[in-house]
């Protein structure tokens, strides 16, 4: 499949979702997508079919995370992912909102390998990947209440998994769970300081969502006719 080609498919799955990526994006992202079907034929890092660049492919490797990107909070500086795997969505969400410094959270070690591979290869200034599972990041107090925005795709969430996840969150920051057809609804989950803040459409497509948890500072409870649908 020649560039174009490839750039062609991109265009037209980025009009289907109602986005336009400049062409410098368009560009970083085929960089991103050639390299994750290169790695993917050694180490399993994804079960999509990458070869032919199908729209079930794009949509959910690049697609879903950029139209993610609109709903990241001005001013947001500091983004981590867990359970980055093959690094989407954190890449094309952190090349998407290029203030962010990105931080993966990969347990498997090959994995890790191609994810730094990655960042080289698209040159993400500040970027990084912790090889550990993410509640181990908690003996790490440079982490704690750390980040604008935690993302997460691949991780099953339950009440103690948020408790986790909040820790990394600063107060006014926010959560981003990328949520799937299949996907469970959350609202059981959430607790205080979390709050639910939104639930956005991703794209028909994969009938995908985007669920916001916002952190709120302590003391501050939850808005009077604020509701949790997660």
């Amino acid at each position: 499949m020649t560039s174009r080609e490839f750039q062609d498919k991109l265009a037209r799955r980025a009009r289907r979702a109602g986005i336009s990526p400049t062409a410098e994006l368009a560009a970083r992202l085929e960089v991103y997508y050639r390299l994750l079907d290169v790695w993917n034929t050694k180490i399993n890092l994804t079960g999509l079919t990458l070869a032919e660049a199908s729209p079930e492919a794009i949509d959910r490797l690049l697609i879903e995370p950029l139209t993610a990107a609109k709903y990241v909070p001005a001013g947001a500086s500091r983004m981590i992912d867990i359970g980055s795997g093959g690094g989407s969505p954190a890449i094309p969400l952190a090349l998407s909102a290029p203030q962010l410094q990105l931080l993966m959270v990969e347990s498997k070690t090959r994995k890790s390998v191609f994810l730094r591979e990655a960042i080289r290869a698209l040159e993400l200034p500040g970027a990084d990947v912790a090889t550990a599972r993410f509640e181990e990041l908690l003996a790490r107090p440079d982490l704690h209440e750390a980040h604008d925005l935690v993302t997460s795709r691949a991780v099953r969430i339950e009440q103690r998994t948020l408790l986790v996840l909040q820790a990394f969150v600063r107060p006014g920051g926010h959560i981003f769970l990328f949520r799937g057809s299949g996907s469970g609804d959350t609202a059981e989950a959430v607790t205080p300081p979390l709050v639910w803040k939104a639930t956005y459409p991703l794209l028909e497509s994969l009938r995908s969502r985007l669920v916001v948890l916002e952190k709120r500072p302590v003391g501050r409870g939850v808005p009077r006719g604020t509701s949790r649908h997660a």
